[in-house]
């Protein structure tokens, strides 16, 4: 069947998981399986991301065109690295060995790919194949047992001896048979909802968290200048306003600093205090910007004020003190600040304000009947159709039953004081109000929360799952909701967003908590949104965060969202961010040391002869977090596909030999290769290099059935 000899291939390299005897590595793997719920399975590509769906074609891995961890770079390396081992096939070989090949190859593009390599936490090794179902790897071995030292230089994959494949299929092993290859592709509870926004059984949306800033005092406002620089502006109660720069970093100087005009107090609850940002749409141009804050006037009278302000011409980092002007309070207003208006007054009234005209009406008034709104902001659109562009959507804080979320548009009468949410506040006044007000599209009692804070309809890249929800919060409970619209019925529907599955948090970088007390929302430059919360609500106390969200679900395809920042210069010295919340993989590390501590002292408490005879070669049992795997995990929309070995084993099927993928596979004979490189040499492993007097000597004992994968046992004559 092979019509060239293969070179002996020497061992790959690897990371010992638990050097302890074969007895005591089966109990506790057993015990810690039982006792602490690790992480099940989910949908995790190799790079320990989500998947996502590719931008273009599969030629090769086709059946991931749709959903997976594959582009068509990847693709078309996979294809190659095919195609190269195929040259060593006969006519024969490639009809009986074509298909398994290009199965087991492709794994790397399935949504599960981490875990069948065994790869959902970055601190394990990776595996040097896929984990294969039994009778799949059987029927694997049995035809095309040559072939694996085409696909691995693992000297324990092709010397495993038996005609059968007993001990190959074991190292390929995977406890939990709904996740191995290919009954992955079966499970029905796997593919159900593959690549959407995970939910619970409550219907709640499960969401992840990635923490970008700490140590805030109050953080009420987070926003970007639209300058092309991808920097965001945070703004303290206090008066103090930071920036951040595209590479996590904040600036150790203020961008301004106001904290000797700024009214408030570190009484918990006091909403006085700078609480508004915003940038001028011509900033790169003019440089101006906005802020609203309370302070004291003539007479310590208490006052609000806006004013515009302007950046220094030396420091672009820095705003000018000196060049604050204006001030205006009112209700949804709407004015013109690029130009003078009449009496003195340093804006214009808008000719189309719907007020203009009204007797005995401010003529910048632009909606009324509102009673405290707290945070507003304009929807972006639809990135590829606008649909939504320039909706205001605000989150208005009720009296003492309702809560409520409102579109603002222009002339929009919103009901109080004679309605609050959807009921009447005041009867009298309900009555005879107009039957014109607006409603608020979702409004909700004090049993869910008490202090709304708006929002924002997410429009970026990274999450595309996410386009279109409005997604809000509220300051009392600290609970996090998303609003998606009905385009047939214009209704809005609310789902709740929760945190803390370690299942579905379980990346690099991810958390699955925050602080209480949501004070506001930002959106980056990019559109990705984040919001702002402390657990102690005094402008005084820095225990205030920046929490990006996250789509552990799906991802966009690798490159669409790259952009580069308009480079910007820096006076000030960089404070590097270091996260304060733990994340969930170290979350998971603790619970299983925590466990395999416990065990290892109950084990040799229970057995102290065993455990003398052994304490020159006993190690401390490292994190068990890649033999977790108890119970399936949340499912996938896919179509599934029945595998069938065929007659005497024979596979239908075999791709053929696209010309773009001749050229790379021919290019890869020319360079005089004997033996095409091992499949993981893509993936690198983790951990430090083994010594060389065990890899030359060491024979595996795999004597533990009930262990994760092909994790190995060096035996005592080692």
């Amino acid at each position: 069947m092979l019509r060239r000899s293969i070179p002996r291939g020497g061992w790959s390299r690897w990371t010992p998981w638990l050097l302890t005897s074969p007895r005591i590595f089966c109990l506790s793997l057993i015990v810690l399986l039982g006792q602490v719920g690790l992480l099940q399975g989910h949908p995790q590509c190799l790079d320990y991301r989500p998947p996502f769906q590719p931008l273009q074609h599969l030629e090769f891995c086709s059946d991931y065109e749709s959903f997976g961890c594959c582009d068509q770079r990847k693709d078309h390396r996979i294809a190659a690295r095919y195609w190269d081992i195929m040259e060593y096939f006969d006519l024969k070989g490639h009809e009986l060995c074509g298909g398994y090949i290009k199965d087991i190859l492709c794994q790397e593009c399935s949504p599960y790919a981490a875990h069948l390599y065994d790869a959902e936490n970055p601190r394990t090794p990776l595996r040097n194949l896929p984990g294969l179902c039994s009778d799949y790897c059987s029927a694997f071995h049995s035809n095309c047992h040559s072939a694996i030292a085409l696909l691995t230089n693992d000297r324990r994959f092709q010397e495993s001896p038996g005609k059968d494949g007993t001990r190959f299929c074991h190292l390929l092993n995977l406890p939990d048979k709904d996740y191995c290859f290919p009954n992955i592709l079966r499970s029905d509870h796997l593919n159900r909802n593959l690549g959407t926004v995970a939910e619970d059984r409550r219907g709640c949306l499960q969401l992840c968290l990635a923490e970008v800033a700490n140590r805030l005092r109050n953080p009420v406002a987070m926003v970007h200048a639209g300058d092309g620089t991808h920097r965001f502006f945070v703004a303290e109660q206090v008066g103090v306003v930071w920036v951040y720069l595209p590479d996590g970093s904040r600036l150790e100087q203020p961008f301004l600093d106001l904290k000797s005009l700024v009214l408030t107090t570190p009484w918990i609850g006091d909403e006085r205090g700078f609480l508004g940002l915003a940038f001028h749409p011509g900033f790169r141009r003019n440089r101006k910007f906005y802020i609203y804050y309370s302070c004291l006037g003539k007479k310590r009278v208490e006052k609000i004020r806006i004013s515009e302000m302007k950046v220094s011409r030396a420091d672009p980092n820095k705003a000018d003190p000196k060049s604050e002007r204006s001030s205006l309070l009112g209700k949804v207003l709407r004015i013109d600040v690029n130009g003078a208006g009449s009496g003195g007054k340093r804006y214009r009234v808008p000719m189309d304000n719907p007020f203009v005209s009204e007797p005995g009406a401010h003529p910048a008034i632009y909606a009324y009947g509102i009673r405290n709104m707290w945070r507003c902001a304009v929807d972006r659109g639809d990135p590829i159709t606008h649909q939504g562009r320039g909706r205001m959507f605000c989150g208005d804080v009720g009296e003492n039953r309702f809560e409520e979320v409102d579109i603002i548009v222009k002339g929009g009468n919103y009901g109080w004081r004679a309605k609050e949410g959807f009921e009447c506040y005041d009867k009298k006044l309900c009555q005879n109000a107009s039957l014109d007000d607006i409603l608020p599209i979702y409004a909700y009692g004090h049993a869910v929360g008490k202090s709304v804070t708006g929002g924002y309809v997410y429009r970026g890249c990274e999450s595309p799952n996410l386009n279109g929800l409005y997604i809000f919060g509220d300051f009392m409970s600290g609970r996090l909701m998303a609003l998606q619209e009905d385009r047939k019925t214009k209704k809005w529907k609310k789902q709740d967003i929760c945190l803390g599955s370690t299942e579905s948090c379980a990346f690099p970088g991810l958390i699955s908590t925050h602080s209480k007390f949501i004070i506001s929302f930002g959106e980056d430059e990019a559109g990705e949104l984040y919001f702002l919360a402390t657990s102690y609500p005094s402008a005084y106390a820095p225990h205030g965060s920046i929490y990006k969200f996250v789509d552990p679900s799906r991802r966009a395809p690798p490159g669409k969202c790259k952009y580069k920042p308009v480079p910007v210069k820096t006076r000030s010295k960089r404070v590097q961010f270091r996260p304060l919340a733990k994340m969930v993989l170290d979350l998971l590390k603790e619970q299983s040391e925590k466990a395999a501590r416990k065990l290892s002292s109950a084990t040799l408490a229970s057995s102290p002869n065993r455990a003398s005879s052994q304490k020159d070669s006993f190690k401390k049992p490292a994190s068990p977090t890649s033999s977790r795997k108890t119970s399936p995990g949340p499912g996938a929309k896919k179509r599934a596909r029945v595998w069938s070995p065929g007659p005497q084993g024979k596979r239908k099927g075999i791709p053929k030999r696209p010309s773009g993928i001749a050229r790379q596979a021919a290019q890869h004979r020319r360079a005089g290769r004997s033996l095409p490189p091992p499949l993981p040499s893509r993936w690198p492993l983790r951990g430090p290099e083994p010594p060389h007097h065990v890899e030359a000597a060491a024979e595996p004992d795999f004597r533990c059935a009930g262990s994760r994968g092909w994790r190995w046992e060096p035996s005592e004559r080692a």
